[in-house]
């Protein structure tokens, strides 16, 4: 591990599974440290798209990818270090697919206990070839003071993180295999006026990922360490391999170590401590045995837990720790009770996407205004400001004869309000009349993303008996086209790709050879369309279309422009006033048997 490399690195974090203590406490970490931004840019777990934590005492939202794959590209680039905070039985797999999808990643940390001994020996294998530092099972982590915090090291919550001296920058290695006591080491430390260089843990399985004697090797080379405090234990021989390094003079700083377990001596069979390399199966790792080995190589060894912390004691010009008060979190800090990318008012002043309500709208037209509102952010292309008005215009009234316009003037009819008749006519809205535009997304995405032969494509839905929504005119035909589709596709030209669109036009051509009339509707057109215009013109990733899908973003056009329309045949039918509408006999078939 090189020390003095990761001091300058580029401090950007995903974390692996959903571990809110661990992640809070390293953006509590970064606030305190002076940095600007927050170092965590990803967190993959299920769930939402998005997770509440706090950047000093203000909310903020850390996105959550259900995957790694689901990572954009672009985030992927930036990534440096990894948490590992999944389960024990999924380490290998996980950790391997981190390794494998971030080409700048230098160094991680696996907190989950009990991982199989071999999947950790394959993992420290994989990760040397791939030049990645590692550290645990079992670990809470790492901590380079004023650079990063990985893990939960040094404390879970602000006011651990501001007493226990992982803040101020210094002279002093805490090295330790335990969790626990690597952290009450670094509180020792702080105590003693001296300040860190680094501290990690090692874990306390049978075989961590970074052997201690690396770690100290770590500590030899990096220019800031003067002294190194170890504390280590009872079982395994990883204390030889440190005092074979003192004895080949490889290791020139000064060295504190204190080995605990000298306990089990008393014992007539070895007992098993804590860690599940804690136990001395054999006199040569033995408490007593290595600190024998470690004092005759040079290091200062007590005897006495008593007697570690006065030699750490007595430590000088290591660092002087000044623990400062400039930088303040407030405890009690509450979740607000919802969160809006949208907008939000300051003192009284309207901010829409970050700007004031009045420019905003003088500047932009209604159509950038709507898009972007949707999207939860600026459009950049005045293409796709073009395409949307366009089918809010075309998408703004198909006549009385449709159910939501029914609707809507039936319930006017009967004496309802504006708000009423206008809820009427969109509860109408759905797979049969309006909903079809994110369904045809959804299609089109579907067959893209999984490469799909259009023919293949139209044969799956014929084996299920289903229509593909986006196909099917009762009017036009392939020989007749429907003139909205015709004038729609002419935004296709000012595209590169047109991933979608062609997809959507190779299903049109298999389904029209069957039957004319099955030609790409307005709906499916418009689906097509929208996909490679958030694709091409506005840098939405695969995954983030995706998300809009689910999200039913694709029918919002419909609705917004529609509600036009049927607004519209409110006020219609309020200036004609007809009265109730009432069926008559002749309106009604008898459908009895």
């Amino acid at each position: 591990m090189n020390i003095n490399a990761l001091r300058s690195t580029s401090v950007k974090i995903v974390v692996i599974g959903n571990h809110p203590a661990i992640i809070q406490s390293i953006l509590d970490y970064d606030y305190l440290s002076g940095k600007d931004t927050p170092s965590i840019l990803a967190v993959v777990s299920g769930g939402r798209n998005f997770q509440r934590f706090f950047f000093g005492n203000k909310e903020i939202l850390v996105p959550v990818f259900d995957s790694i794959q689901s990572i954009p590209k672009n985030v992927c680039k930036e990534i440096t270090m990894f948490v590992n905070a999944g389960s024990g039985r999924r380490v290998l797999v996980s950790s391997v697919e981190v390794i494998d999808s971030f080409p700048n990643l230098q160094i991680g940390t696996i907190f989950a206990e009990g991982v199989p001994e071999k999947h950790v020996l394959d993992l420290g294998v994989y990760a040397k070839l791939k030049n990645i530092a590692l550290i645990g099972p079992a670990s809470v982590g790492m901590v380079l003071p004023g650079v990063f915090k990985l893990g939960a090291i040094g404390g879970v919550n602000s006011k651990q993180i501001q007493t226990s001296g992982i803040l101020q920058r210094g002279g002093v290695a805490v090295l330790s295999a335990s969790g626990g006591m690597v952290n009450e080491v670094i509180n020792i430390v702080g105590a003693s006026h001296n300040a860190l260089s680094f501290a990690l843990s090692f874990g306390g399985d049978r075989f961590p990922l970074l052997e201690p004697v690396d770690a100290v090797r770590s500590a030899e080379l990096d220019s800031q360490t003067q002294a190194v405090v170890y504390y280590g234990e009872l079982g395994g021989e990883d204390e030889y391999k440190i005092a074979e390094l003192l004895n080949q003079n490889e290791f020139k700083k000064q060295m504190i170590c204190y080995i605990a377990g000298t306990v089990s001596d008393l014992f007539d069979t070895p007992p098993q401590f804590g860690h599940a390399k804690a136990m001395a199966e054999k006199n040569e790792e033995s408490a007593h045995a290595k600190r024998r080995v470690l004092r005759e190589a040079g290091a200062i060894v007590p005897e006495s837990f008593t007697e570690f912390v006065q030699e750490i004691h007595k430590l000088k010009n290591f660092g002087t720790r000044e623990v400062s008060d400039t930088i303040e979190i407030v405890e009690e800090r509450h979740h607000r009770l919802i969160a809006s990318s949208i907008s939000k008012d300051e003192q009284g002043e309207i901010k829409i996407l970050g700007e004031d309500l009045v420019p905003f709208a003088k500047e932009n037209s209604f159509s950038k205004i709507a898009i972007s509102l949707f999207l939860g952010k600026k459009i950049q292309s005045s293409d796709t400001e073009e395409l949307v008005d366009f089918i809010l215009r075309i998408s703004v009234e198909h006549g009385p004869y449709v159910s939501g316009a029914l609707n809507t003037i039936i319930t006017a009819r009967a004496g309802r309000d504006l708000v009423s008749s206008l809820a009427s006519g969109l509860l109408t809205i759905g797979p049969r009349f309006g909903g079809a535009i994110n369904q045809a997304a959804a299609s089109w995405f579907e067959g893209v993303m999984n490469k799909k032969d259009a023919h293949d494509f139209v044969e799956e839905f014929a084996v299920r008996r289903e229509y593909i929504q986006g196909i099917g005119h009762k009017k036009y035909r392939i020989d007749m086209p429907d003139p909205r589709v015709v004038d729609l596709k002419r935004f296709a030209d000012r595209l590169e790709k047109k991933r979608f669109i062609t997809f959507a036009q190779a299903v049109e051509k298999k389904t029209s050879e069957k039957k004319g009339n099955l030609i790409l509707n307005v709906d499916g057109t418009i689906g097509a369309i929208l996909l490679d215009y958030l694709s091409e013109k506005e840098g939405y990733t695969d995954v983030d279309l995706k998300r809009l899908i689910d999200a039913e973003f694709f029918n919002a056009l419909f609705v917004l422009s529609r509600s036009v329309g049927f607004i519209a045949h409110f006020l219609d039918q309020k200036r004609l006033d007809e009265g109730l509408l009432r069926l008559t006999e002749n309106d009604v078939a008898d459908a009895s048997i």
